[in-house]
């Protein structure tokens, strides 16, 4: 079977390891022939150009800026995909009659993209759900409810859902809400099919997890809470700022901030001013790196605004079950990641509006003994296996079950 993968995710090689890549290379494994587009944004000053694989061809086209830019750059840039897939396909796919189409949102703009594969070839579509725009931007106050943009852009959404012969959410409760919120959608289209990796466990002696704390200034006598990814709206910085402010004092935990986004420097302002010593914020790390450190820490921390009406689930949820960390989820009541997390044994959760609670399950997870942060770890490698595999994910896409 040949199959189209398109997606603004930004990778070169499918050998790479991240929650596409990895099912790309499912596909491979298992006899297919994979194609995809890859943009790269022209800051990055790419040209248009194919790399080629056992099976695979990735064609990295250039695009219009749309990370970190401005929002009229950013909307041109949005618009401006559908007719650059479109073109770039009949130059150089044309050779190829694809059976599948697999794409993640976001965007939501690829209706016309997917309906022309379908009617030139025949092929099916499958739609990753991995985000459900516009209304995230109107629950943290990015857009207004029934505005210009957001009426554009939820036709957008209405087609692509429509234009789509299967969908696949990364939770029940993202099932849930889709047919909730889109009565018009025939309910056999929704199906689960999570955020899955090939797992590759992170485990590390304690010789090196000692070696990796000296070299990234990282206590050694501490529990280190990390939280790694984005520093967006998404995440609800401010509250964690404040659950942060809640431990200032603690000399018995240590909090590491990996990633970058547009709220970096309202944490890196915070450790100006009151000058925690046990918090630390680093930009991204090369992945090598970051999955060393992610194994030299304790637990892995997940947060997400409160005001969010639609089930997010993130996938740094995977990173930390690789390295076998228990998991504290500080999220929306409306996410059933914390259910999961909870249901698996391998973790907390507390809503992201009570710091207090939030500081009791930092003194609970302080005060745990060996052997319940032991059985934690196991249950966190036990529930990746036998719900976020990439093989269940593939053998969703391909047989429906």
């Amino acid at each position: 079977m040949n199959v189209l993968f398109l997606t603004i995710f930004d990778f070169e090689s499918v050998k790479e390891r991240n929650i596409y890549t990895d099912l790309l290379r499912e596909f491979i494994k298992n006899g297919h022939y994979v194609c995809a587009i890859s943009p790269a944004e022209r800051k990055k000053k790419v040209k248009t150009h194919v790399v080629a694989e056992r099976n695979f061809r990735n064609l990295r086209l250039r695009i219009g800026n749309l990370q970190k830019t401005n929002v009229i750059e950013k909307g041109i840039s949005t618009v401006a995909v559908e007719r650059q897939f479109i073109a770039a396909i009949k130059k150089y796919f044309s050779d190829v009659h694809f059976d599948l189409i697999l794409y993640p949102t976001p965007p939501i703009t690829f209706c016309k993209v997917v309906a022309f594969v379908k009617k030139r070839d025949g092929a099916r579509a499958y739609l990753l759900l991995k985000d459900i725009f516009p209304q995230n931007a109107v629950d943290i106050g990015l857009m207004k409810k029934d505005g210009m943009f957001y009426r554009y852009f939820r036709a957008k959404e209405k087609k692509l859902y429509q234009v789509s012969d299967r969908i696949g959410c990364m939770s029940r409760a993202n099932v849930a809400y889709l047919l909730e919120h889109n009565p018009q959608i025939n309910r056999k289209k929704a199906e689960i099919c999570p955020n899955c990796i090939e797992p590759v466990f992170m485990g590390i002696s304690r010789a090196e997890k000692e070696r990796i704390r000296k070299k990234y200034q990282i206590p050694l006598g501490r529990t280190v809470f990390i939280y790694g990814g984005n520093l967006g709206k998404p995440q609800g910085i401010p509250f964690m700022l404040k659950c942060l402010h809640t431990q200032r004092k603690n000399e018995r935990a240590f909090f590491l901030i990996v990633g970058d986004g547009v709220e970096y420097g309202r944490i890196e302002r915070y450790i100006e001013k009151y000058k925690p010593e046990n918090v630390q914020l680093r930009r991204w790390l090369p992945k090598g790196d970051y999955d060393k450190v992610v194994a030299a820490c304790d637990v892995g921390m997940i947060f997400l605004d409160h005001r969010f009406t639609i089930p997010n689930f993130p996938s740094r949820l995977l990173g930390y079950m690789q390295a076998q960390l228990p998991v504290l989820a500080v999220t929306d009541t409306v996410t059933d990641i914390g259910t999961a997390i909870v249901a698996g044994g391998f973790g907390w959760w507390c809503e992201s509006v009570d710091t207090g609670h939030f500081a009791c399950i930092v003194e609970q997870i302080l005060n745990c003994e060996y052997d319940t942060v032991k059985k934690m770890k196991i249950c966190s490698r036990q529930y990746l296996r036998s719900q976020y595999d990439v093989s269940k994910s593939y053998k969703q896409i391909i047989t429906g079950r």
